[in-house]
């Protein structure tokens, strides 16, 4: 069987251990002889482009380029500039031809991102590209050709754009000729830990600190967290922690506030296997948890103002954090 770090070095950005990112690393692989058009679907801020770039590289085209074009970023003419190229004069301030992404990326792929945001005039001009290799540049009526593999992705359901009149069937046939989904972050949380400590490896290295490690506290938080932003906001988080951390390891002081608050956690939990009195026990413990992180937090780690605050003396406070596994300095201030 496949280990989590032989599948972390073997698929470089695509990171974790889940069976939902096994099934995308094995689909991958599978795909390595492959030209076949894939549609990556998710969230934003799950990876989709990091999705791409890998199955570009695990391809028999991965000699030739590979260009990533987000379509909700860029007009429909600037769209189809970008794509398809023009000549001089075809639009005021087209001073000189321009060579398209289509004609630059030839031999190579091409990812199209929120492809559900273009238009049904650019929708007819992409299925050309997908059924016959063919385009024309904005401006002339030449038909140029161009062996590209088409990579798209998209947050939304295209079935239900299809069902308004707002995509063509044929097109989304065309693009989906295999698809992959990826599962939202708080719904694979055993990949946290190992993400996090790719961003905290990359960041570190990035802005020369010396950081070799989560403390267990600060990664229960993000553990718990919902993470609406998915891998995105988790990066953002990390590269921000590691930016204010003056220690060698990344403790829960170094997180935003919010992360604390519980309204903001993750509660997808599988209770199906469990007795009542299982959950039960489960659920008291992670009250217990929380009310005693929120007394430490407003105490920024003073365990003489926490236990007052929870009306106990302080060596049963501290009995009761050693139980539940909590350590308090983990929310002390630098």
């Amino acid at each position: 069987m496949t280990q989590p770090n032989e599948i972390i070095s073997a698929f470089e950005d695509l990171v974790g251990s889940s069976a939902a990112m096994r099934e995308v690393y094995q689909l991958v692989k599978a795909l390595e002889n492959s030209t076949a058009s894939v549609l990556i679907t998710g969230e934003s801020g799950t990876g989709k482009e990091k999705v791409a770039q890998a199955l570009h590289r695990h391809s028999t085209r991965s000699q030739g380029p590979f260009r990533a074009v987000n379509c909700a970023a860029l007009s429909k003419d600037i769209l189809e500039s970008e794509l398809f190229g023009h000549v001089k004069g075809a639009f005021t301030g087209a001073i000189n031809d321009k060579k398209g992404i289509f004609e630059a990326s030839d031999g190579g792929t091409v990812f199209l991102d929120e492809i559900g945001e273009v238009s049904s005039d650019f929708q007819v001009k992409l299925l050309r590209v997908l059924q016959e290799g063919e385009y024309c540049r904005l401006g002339e009526d030449k038909v140029q050709r161009c062996d590209v593999r088409i990579l798209s992705a998209t947050h939304q359901n295209l079935e239900d754009l299809i069902t308004k009149g707002k995509f063509r069937k044929d097109l989304y046939y065309r693009l989906n000729v295999i698809p992959i989904h990826l599962k939202p972050l708080r719904s694979r949380s055993e990949d946290i830990p190992l993400l996090a400590q790719h961003f905290l490896k990359e960041y570190s290295a990035r802005l020369n600190k010396d950081l070799k490690k989560i403390s267990g506290e600060a990664l229960h938080i993000l553990q718990r967290y919902s993470w609406p932003g998915n891998v995105r906001e988790l990066e953002n988080i990390i590269e921000r922690a590691v930016v204010l951390s003056q220690g060698r390891s990344l403790r829960i002081c170094d997180l935003p506030d919010f992360l604390l608050k519980e309204e903001n956690w993750s509660s997808e939990e599988n209770l199906e296997d469990l007795t009542y009195q299982e959950a039960k026990l489960r659920a008291m413990k992670r009250f217990n948890q929380s009310y005693l992180r929120q007394l430490l937090n407003q105490s920024q780690g003073n365990l003489s103002h926490a236990s007052a605050k929870a009306g106990m003396d302080r060596s049963n406070f501290k009995k009761l954090l050693k139980k539940f596994e909590i350590h308090a300095q983990e929310f002390r201030s630098k």
